[in-house]
This record gives C-alpha cells, sequence and structure tokens, in this order.
C-alpha cells in the first residue's frame, strides 16, 4: 500500500496518516543534518510493515532535501543494516553494525 509521506516541521518528525492513527519518526534537523530519534507505530497498525514504509519515505525526502543522517533510533539504524544501500546518506565516521 502508498502512503504519504508528511514531513511535519511544526512538531519535528514525519508521519504517515492513517485512519485515525499517526506512525511518526522524531527527529532533529540542524541547516545540513536530520538526527532520526525515534520511531512509533501505533499498536493497531504493528507487523503491517508501516514502519519500514516510513522510513524508507523519510530517506528518500532527505536524499532529495540534501541532508546528511545521523541515525539514533535503532529501528531506523536496523532499517539501514537491511537496506545498506541507503549508508550513503550517513555521517561519515558513524557505523551501522
Amino acid at each position: 500500500m502508498e502512503y504519504t509521506l508528511i514531513d511535519n516541521e511544526a512538531r519535528k518528525r514525519y508521519e504517515f496518516q492513517i485512519g485515525e492513527h499517526t506512525p511518526l519518526i522524531e527527529y532533529i534537523r540542524t541547516t545540513d543534518k536530520i538526527y532520526l530519534t525515534h520511531t512509533e507505530v501505533p499498536e493497531a497498525l504493528s507487523g503491517q510493515g508501516i514502519g519500514t514504509a516510513l522510513i524508507g519515505a523519510a530517506l528518500r525526502d532527505i536524499e532529495a532535501k540534501g541532508l546528511t543522517l545521523v541515525p539514533l533510533c535503532p529501528f531506523v539504524a536496523l532499517y539501514l543494516k537491511r537496506n545498506p544501500e541507503w549508508k550513503r546518506l550517513v555521517l561519515k565516521g558513524i557505523n551501522i553494525a
């Protein structure tokens, strides 16, 4: 299923709006870097791949904006480990084991 990514700058998070639910990735942004700090998927949507889809959409947006990624969220780090092609966005010197 295709979801529309919302960059909710006022709340400093990426979101999907799915019915009454809002899966999200919280971030801290500087001029040229974005720190993804926390991913949250409501229990009602758990196990449907929505968190993975949200991270993928956020990474595409980060790349389009020319930002450098600092993945502080363990779920984002796991996504990067499983999808190493996205490591090109990660700040040099950060090791995704």
